[in-house]
């Protein structure tokens, strides 16, 4: 019987170094498979005599019964440790937050939003959006909107030029929406009823400047026009976007090359503290410019002065972004800083509406 103590002695070794599933199963097939050394054994008891058959055969039998089991005993060990250091690598911290959906962590640019406040107020009045290129040339940015030669906003302290080309034209970044107006009147015949959001550029740059910054034109064009209907539009509007229930407004005597008569205006407002109210208080402040709509400027856009008028309006996108959200410094609108962003962007789903409210 020492054969047999010996193979089990050998086969229990294996059992006990085997280090994981993969090994253990190698031990099972030296042992137990059609060419394992228990079953070569097993093989064995058909050329036995009945009585080594009780005795011998008992035996195997017995130390295969016995490796069977240390085997599964080991399997078993082997596959909840397994189970144990999967478990430990792959810990979950159920104390963690549950992260936030890309529509609720996402944010409106300010100036997105504000875009969207200014459109809904005039497309309940009836106006449509319009658009232009920002390269422009120097006839639609400065002639035809009656800017004599040698006006200051045509030399280089002001102007982006591009290079001359090959007939010696240069175009340039346009400095306002106004050559939208010549545009459009080109292209659609009156009554006509447009804002003009868009992006401008001029050489300047501080804490209320930007050499890239915003604005937005209106354009009203038909034969009934009057400065009356210029100062309710303006009125409506700044109730609506500073959602206030009435507003006081003054008109003061300007120059603007394309309009005449022009016009400053300013709102009354309460600056005593920390925010701007406006609708309240003592104080005034500047937020645009407008004026009827200067007759060169029909002429350029194929209109007859004679029998037709109209009025026009631009202010500053940005700024009137600062003074409704109370934001100090014009620059941070284009740091791409995340954390202003979260502090003064908008949620993506919440398009302002009058009926639910502009900036809810």
């Amino acid at each position: 019987m020492s054969d047999l103590e010996n193979l089990k002695t050998s086969l229990l070794a294996e059992i006990a170094e085997s280090g994981d599933e993969a090994a253990i199963e190698a031990v099972r097939v030296g042992a137990l498979g059609k060419k394992g050394s228990v079953s070569d054994l097993l093989k064995t008891l058909g050329a036995m005599s009945p009585e080594e058959r009780q005795t011998r055969g008992a035996a195997i039998n017995a130390l295969k019964t016995e490796i069977t089991e240390a085997i599964a005993a080991r399997k078993g060990a082997l596959k909840d440790a397994a189970i144990a250091a999967r478990l430990e690598a792959e810990t979950v911290d159920v104390s963690l937050p549950v992260r936030t959906s890309p529509a609720e962590r996402g944010r409106i640019h300010p100036i997105s939003q504000i875009v969207d406040e200014i459109t809904a107020i005039f497309g309940d009045m009836g106006f449509s959006i319009a658009e232009g290129p920002d390269v422009e040339t120097d006839y639609y940015n400065f002639t035809a909107l009656n800017f004599p030669e040698g006006h200051p906003a045509r030399e280089m302290h002001d102007t982006f030029f591009f290079n001359a080309d090959e007939t010696g034209a240069r175009k340039l970044l346009r400095t306002h929406t106004s050559p939208v107006q010549i545009r459009t009147m080109e292209a659609q015949k009156p009554p006509i009823r447009i804002i003009i959001p868009g992006k401008t550029y001029r050489q300047d740059s501080d804490a209320t400047h930007s050499p890239m910054f915003h604005q937005v034109e209106g354009l009203v064009v038909d034969k009934t026009a009057t400065v009356g209907h210029l100062r309710w539009v303006l009125e409506e509007f700044c109730k609506a976007f500073f959602e206030v229930p009435s507003v006081t407004m003054r008109f003061r005597p300007s120059f603007f090359p394309f309009t005449e008569p022009s016009f400053e205006v300013d709102i009354q407002c309460d600056r005593s503290g920390p925010i701007v109210k406006f609708g309240e208080g003592t104080d005034w402040m500047e937020i645009l410019g407008c004026g009827m709509v200067h007759p060169n400027v029909l002429r350029a856009g194929g209109l007859d002065p004679d029998e037709y008028q109209g009025f026009a309006w631009g202010m500053g996108l940005d700024r009137i972004a600062m003074l409704k959200y109370g934001m100090p410094d014009l620059r941070d609108f284009f740091n791409a800083d995340v954390r202003w962003m979260t502090h003064y962007g908008f949620r993506p789903l919440d398009m302002p509406t009058l009926f639910g409210g502009l900036s809810a």
